[in-house]
């Protein structure tokens, strides 16, 4: 057996140099032990590596991007893992791209945990106050993974004004506004205590919680509860949930506010094309006053109703569509028809909840001509997409969602700002101006009107594979 000692548990250079060495003495992986430096006497002094056979070889950008991740994993098996795919790249170039490989399946599943503990460690950091003079801050944070040094940098962009620590049990980092530096773990005694904004951020808290939105599960799966004790407005949680519902029960009870009446002058007094410019909503609530009272196109002349988009304040991922059907525009929601059921479908199968995307529409109000009784959907014209994309904007910019899914070429036009052609452009992340990545594909409607079985079912398997891209690039 061969025995790798590396310096830590996120020792990449060193699993790197040592995997290289060792494949290319052709040492098979079920002969080598891989041991971190510090853990006791277990195994004997490893053997100095000898240099490898001449000749060398190479492996891709994505089989090092993938190990570099999953080196921050604490699974014991990931540097063993990670030299068993090592090993089977020299006579299987092609692996990485065998999803349901179990050494590919494990290493992306190790790799997809890492990427969320990072974003948590991101959301859920809380800095406190511990020094006025100089002004100095510092957070206690336990990560699910070994992510600090790597999410570091982040800190350092986001508060670069700042003097700040953020301790862990695995190491402590550290920036003076200049640089960054690195020490050992630190104990849970070591934490910061409670400071004196720590009030006002529990009664801002309570102030943006929304009873009538509540989904318990939805919330603890992005906040999982191991980070409570960390977060100031946690112990707030347990009480606002017990009296949603009667919160709930108490704003349904209320009579219906009035729309903002600066919207609504504001979209009286503007004529087809005339700008909104410092008249711009403030609140999801003005958007949908304002497309109910919009008179920027004809369009809303026939429909019942403008349909508004819905979906949390600050979904990740946001699906723009084509206008309401007949049925959205009597019931005043988006996609609750024929076309939203194989939407909900689609994203169940993604495992992306609808309740937890923001869903709207790039034309506000439903275009169709009667046939007798009748109404049949009519395409959207560039000016009536045009027209209505101050609204769609608005919701973007208040949303702030990190994917926008277009479906279908008239939503792709609205989000672009040009013809995006669907069979070219789908399955790629497109930069959006405001820093999201756009995603195109096909309108569900578009999937209903296929009559082919098999044809159908194949578009179909796209427009899933299309919402599991976009849901993982908005994770």
């Amino acid at each position: 057996m061969r025995v790798v000692r590396l310096a830590s548990e996120i020792d990449f250079a060193g699993w790197r140099e040592a995997a290289r060495t060792l494949r290319g003495q052709g040492v098979a992986p079920d002969t080598v032990i891989w041991t971190v430096d510090g853990e006791g006497d277990l195994f004997a002094d490893p053997e100095p590596l000898a240099a490898p056979a001449p000749g060398g070889f190479t492996v891709s950008r994505e089989f090092l991007e993938l190990a570099e991740d999953v080196i921050l994993h604490r699974s014991a098996e990931r540097f063993a893992l990670l030299y068993r795919l090592l090993w089977r790249l020299a006579a299987e170039p092609n692996l990485l791209r065998i999803a349901t490989d179990p050494d590919v399946a494990r290493a992306n599943d190790l790799a997809r945990q890492v990427s969320k503990a990072a974003h948590k460690m991101k959301a859920f950091v809380r800095f406190r106050t511990v020094s006025p003079d100089p002004e100095t801050y510092a957070a206690w944070f336990e990560p699910a993974h070994r992510v600090t040094e790597a999410v570091a940098p982040f800190f350092a962009r986001r508060f670069a004004n700042m003097a700040w620590s953020i301790l862990t049990p695995d190491v402590c980092v550290h920036w003076n506004g200049a640089q960054l530096a690195v020490t050992p773990g630190a104990d849970p005694a070591d934490a910061p205590g409670e400071d004196a904004l720590e009030d006002y951020w529990r009664t801002y808290y309570a102030s943006i919680f929304n009873p009538a939105r509540l989904k318990v599960e939805a919330m603890t799966k992005e906040m999982p509860k191991r980070y409570w004790r960390n977060l100031p407005e946690a112990r707030l949680i347990p009480d606002l949930i017990a009296a949603a519902e009667g919160r709930t029960n108490l704003m349904v009870a209320k009579p219906p506010t009035e729309p903002s009446r600066r919207v609504i002058r504001a979209v009286a007094r503007a004529s087809r094309d005339a700008a909104y410019d410092g008249m711009a909503p403030q609140s999801l609530e003005e958007v949908a006053a304002g497309v109910d009272a919009c008179r920027r196109c004809p369009l809303y002349r026939e429909a019942t109703q403008g349909v508004s988009g819905e979906g949390p304040a600050h979904a990740r991922l946001m699906l723009v569509g084509e206008q309401p059907g007949d049925q959205e525009d009597l019931a005043g929601r988006p996609f609750v028809g024929p076309a939203g059921q194989v939407l909900d479908r689609a994203l169940a199968e993604v495992g992306a909840p609808r309740a937890e995307t923001y869903v709207t529409n790039a034309v506000k109000h439903f275009k169709h001509e009667l046939r007798g009784k009748r109404r049949i959907h009519q395409t959207p014209n560039p000016s009536e997409v045009t027209a209505c994309r101050w609204w769609l904007d608005a919701e973007r910019r208040l949303v702030r969602p990190r994917v926008v899914v277009a479906l279908g070429a008239t939503a792709a036009l609205s989000v672009f700002g040009k013809a995006m052609p669907i069979g070219k452009n789908r399955g790629v992340a497109l930069q959006l101006p405001d820093q999201s990545q756009g995603v195109v594909t096909y309108h569900p409607s578009y999937l209903l009107r296929i009559p082919d079985a098999e044809a159908k079912a194949a578009a179909y398997a796209l427009f899933v594979q299309d919402l599991r891209f976009a849901w993982g690039l908005a994770a």
